[in-house]
């Protein structure tokens, strides 16, 4: 009875969170109401608000789903014997799935919005994030260990590679609400990184 209990719970908070999502595309974070929120989830304002104490915590709880969503792309560790472009290719194709996904560059675009106006969320938001290695920072830096790439801060080359693809891959659906042409892009990106980066054979 209690296990039921606690599921009921956890399927109210989520319901109570799939609502707020909802409400904040639509009204704004500003323009949201915690009352439609209860309306949509199904549940009293005071179940809301023993779950969620202001609306400020229920846009915490909407960060951090989407931090938990960049964080949840799998990492494929290096493989010396595969081919490197075709590794980086692979991983930063899974990269773009992620982020483009609708329903994240609909949740990414509420956020957004919100920090924009609200350095201090911004800042949190950003401090959270690069407490998460993700999985193109790890295939470089172990790229780096096994001497298939140049050694330098892997953090700041995995920033250069990212900021290609996601001109090509991200910032036009983000932006535009389109997705553009871009083939050859993506190999393009990798080559060019590649060229800077890669060892030398001795």
């Amino acid at each position: 009875m209690k296990g039921e209990q606690v599921k009921l719970t956890e399927k109210k908070r989520k319901d109570i969170v799939a609502a707020a999502i909802k409400e904040f595309q639509e009204h704004g974070f500003r323009g949201g109401k915690t009352s439609r929120i209860a309306k949509r989830a199904n549940v009293s304002s005071r179940t809301l608000y023993n779950h969620f104490e202001t609306k400020d915590a229920l846009l915490d709880e909407i960060s951090k789903i989407m931090i938990e969503q960049k964080a949840a792309v799998e990492k494929i560790p290096f493989d010396p014997e595969r081919d490197l472009e075709e590794q980086l290719a692979n991983t930063l194709q899974r990269y773009v799935d992620a982020l483009t996904d609708p329903e994240t560059i609909a949740l990414t675009r509420m956020v957004t919005a919100e920090m924009l106006i609200d350095l201090e969320r911004s800042q949190d938001y950003y401090a959270q994030l690069a407490t998460f290695q993700d999985p193109i920072t790890q295939l470089i830096s172990e790229a780096m260990d096994a001497g298939a790439i140049r050694r330098t801060d892997p953090k700041y080359a995995s920033r250069q590679l990212i900021s290609l693809i996601r001109d090509f891959f991200y910032t036009p659906d983000f932006m535009l609400g389109q997705k553009q042409e871009n083939e050859g892009a993506m190999s393009d990106c990798i080559k060019m990184f590649l060229t800077h980066y890669k060892a030398e054979m001795q």
